[in-house]
């Protein structure tokens, strides 16, 4: 039985521990903020921090992911107040939210490790694949989420937008 730790909170899953965690996470711990998208890692859809390293929840097992900490778009910020969040927000850069998860994990794992990435740097980071092509405000969307960390910028906040009956659990 894989036990790891899942946005803050331990948790064992009993499933076969070849399970990747992308399904362990969406059926088991009904964390659906994790998106499937190709299955091969390439989209990046998936992403999820583990040990604050980016990765692509698909290609790992439960049985790689033991002992491990993972953290989740629903656990970045239960309220979405990270500065990534705030600036894909105010800088319109969701559309359909598909690979939104992904982009802002791989944001938020950038900037833990690098507070003033360059254009260059970002590029390399957010290699998600998004339809709706919102890859030039990405390039903001992280350079405002930097200097809100460093403490050179606020961003006010967003409203959530209120969900419709039935919505909760997506």
């Amino acid at each position: 039985m894989p036990s790891l730790t899942v946005n803050g909170h331990p948790l064992a899953f009993h499933m076969d521990p070849q399970t990747p965690l992308l399904w362990a996470l969406r059926e088991a711990a009904n964390l659906t903020g994790t998106k499937y998208g190709c299955g091969a890692g390439d989209c990046r859809a998936c992403l999820v921090l583990v040990d604050g390293q980016a990765v692509p929840s698909c290609q790992m097992s439960l049985a790689q992911a033991e002992g491990r900490v993972v953290i989740t778009i629903e656990g970045l910020s239960h309220d979405r107040s990270h500065p990534v969040q705030q600036a894909m927000v105010a800088e319109g850069a969701i559309q359909c939210g598909f690979c939104t998860p992904g982009l802002v994990m791989a944001g938020a794992a950038l900037l833990a490790s690098n507070a003033n990435p360059g254009d260059a740097d970002i590029q390399a980071a957010l290699t998600g694949l998004c339809r709706c092509g919102v890859y030039p405000r990405l390039l903001r969307v992280i350079h405002r989420a930097a200097r809100v960390m460093r403490g050179e910028e606020r961003i006010a906040a967003v409203p959530a937008p209120a969900l419709r009956k039935g919505e909760e659990g997506r």
